[in-house]
């Protein structure tokens, strides 16, 4: 009762910017996860293991209770029925089963296969630490040869607490994607406390938002400026905290003593005080 509770809760707060309407279409429940059991819910969530790292990342993913595990009560830090952690550890020479070497293990997971959605909307209760090179983001991703399968960045950051970004990815703009915002938050509040980033995805637009606000909107003809509109097909959730890299150091213009990773930031990993935390993932649509 208390998960169904907390859905129509999470729900009601998505709309809320909405104007209140007579004939409100009814919302139906497509996936949500709470992060409410004691490990990570394995019928949801692939855990990726990868011994490569795309963008210049200085990570490797693993599968290990170091950098991926649920917490609950005081250790949720505000999240109230439980919270999922990654966090971001210092392994000097963590070699991968391709043999390659690595100083940073993290985490990467996703719903492929088991969780895809076309249209409605995707959120994500989140926190994070801050520091110049932290790139943890919320996102979608179809299936199929990137980047004609089309990616939607819900929620990206690269350290700077004071803002996030949203982009699109898709044949003919990807990278450096003229499709891409950066949102700075209101005076007083930053990415180190709990927020709701979410997107409203039909077939003519995406709107991305902050705590319910409209942040940026993209709509089908923007798109199809620049190439194909790739968001008519099934997409799947990834959440995955990235350390380095192009974005972080085209951001920060650091190049010692990792690729986009200020020695500020080392050390806080190596302290043990860099994570991500997720207090609940939703999708909803309108019923037909």
């Amino acid at each position: 009762m208390k998960i169904k509770l907390l859905t129509v809760m999470a729900a009601l707060f998505i709309i809320s910017s909405a104007k209140a309407q007579p004939n409100r279409p009814k919302i139906d429940t497509v996936f949500f996860e709470d992060f409410n059991q004691k490990t990570l819910d394995r019928s949801k969530w692939n855990v990726e293991v990868t011994g490569h790292t795309n963008n210049n990342e200085q990570q490797a993913y693993v599968d290990s209770a170091a950098t991926l595990y649920l917490v609950n009560g005081a250790n949720a830090e505000g999240a109230v029925n439980g919270a999922l952690v990654i966090k971001a550890v210092f392994k000097p020479g963590f070699t991968s089963k391709e043999g390659n070497k690595y100083d940073f293990v993290s985490a990467r997971i996703n719903t492929e296969n088991k969780m895809e959605f076309t249209y409605g909307t995707a959120s994500a209760r989140m926190k994070m630490s801050a520091g110049a090179g932290l790139w943890p983001a919320f996102w979608a991703l179809g299936n199929g040869r990137w980047p004609d399968c089309g990616e939607i960045d819900m929620m990206e950051t690269v350290g700077d607490s004071s803002w996030t970004s949203n982009a699109l990815h898709g044949p003919k703009y990807f990278g450096n994607t003229p499709l891409v915002k950066r949102n700075f938050f209101p005076a007083g509040t930053d990415v180190t406390q709990w927020h709701v980033y979410s997107i409203d995805w039909t077939d003519q637009s995406i709107i991305f938002k902050l705590d319910g606000n409209v942040t940026y909107t993209v709509t089908r003809a923007m798109v199809e400026h620049y190439g194909r509109w790739a968001f008519d097909n099934a997409k799947f959730i990834i959440l995955n905290f990235a350390l380095g890299g192009i974005y972080p150091a085209s951001v920060n213009n650091v190049k010692t003593p990792y690729y986009g990773i200020a020695q500020s930031t080392v050390n806080k990993i190596k302290a043990g005080d860099v994570k991500v935390m997720v207090d609940w993932v939703l999708v909803t649509k309108q019923s037909k």
